[in-house]
């Protein structure tokens, strides 16, 4: 976390949070916010060097630390990091699934990439961490959604219909899971800048669109991966303790605009 940044108001030690998705962005500042509240955290992505970078900023906290690399496109490699993971730090009280496959074009590819990572890596990580989900006394499942679930895109619809439908499992896990007293719960991000991220490169490549996104953002700026992290430790902490099923947009009024 940067040190303009406030401190963190939860404490998290003695849990064990594993976040899929997290070698950069919104994954990356989830899984640091989590180890400064004094969290044991462990983190999985494709690339190696920037997960051993993510897995090295986490131990500085002084936490119990693992980091894997994994496809999370692929079903087994699932099952096998979430195993390696509650190994590691004895168990799972949060797991956090923020992967995406950033489909965007009207292609099979694109809609096949955003159904198995946005949308079945997430069923598939919660299915392999209930076991140790259901042993915690205080567990709970997060999922980044997206604003873009909450309404029609000229553009991206692969990247959309996922996001809405990990927005519906959601609801339907929180209602399924409730007996267990397993809570479960999403964050819909608006549009969030960080180097090489999406809005970066835009910025820089098609800055009239930058521009014209910025323009709906009624707080001026783009969104902060630690704004998104802030929203996750809140719902992940036991004062979000009666609230399962629901998505919270955190966007800077973004929608408020259309």
């Amino acid at each position: 976390m940067s040190s303009g940044q406030p401190a963190i108001p939860f404490d998290f030690h003695g849990r064990r949070v594993l976040v899929a998705g997290a070698s950069r962005g919104i994954g990356r500042s989830i899984a640091l916010a989590f180890a400064q509240a004094g969290a044991a955290v462990s983190v999985c992505a494709r690339g190696k060097a920037a997960l051993e970078e993510t897995r090295q900023a986490i131990a500085a906290y002084g936490v119990a630390t693992h980091a894997q690399s994994c496809d999370l496109a692929a079903p087994a490699a699932i099952d096998a990091y979430v195993a390696d993971a509650a190994s590691a730090l004895g168990g799972i009280d949060v797991l956090v699934n923020n992967a995406s496959g950033y489909g965007f074009a009207d292609d099979d590819e694109a809609w096949i990439a955003g159904f198995n990572v946005d949308l079945m890596a997430a069923v598939r990580a919660s299915r392999a961490a209930l076991p140790y989900l259901a042993a915690s006394p205080a567990a709970c499942i997060l999922h980044t959604s997206s604003i873009a679930a909450f309404r029609p895109r000229a553009g991206g619809a692969p990247y959309a219909a996922v996001k809405a439908a990990l927005s519906q499992y959601t609801t339907s896990q929180a209602l399924a899971l409730a007996a267990q007293r397993i809570r479960v719960n999403a964050i819909a991000p608006g549009s969030i800048a960080f180097a090489g991220g999406i809005w970066d490169r835009c910025e820089r490549e098609d800055p009239a669109r930058h521009a014209a996104v910025l323009a709906k953002i009624p707080f001026g700026r783009f969104g902060r991966p630690e704004e998104i992290a802030h929203a996750a430790l809140f719902l992940a902490s036991p004062w979000a303790g009666w609230i399962t099923g629901h998505t919270l947009v955190v966007d800077g009024g973004q929608m408020l605009n259309g």
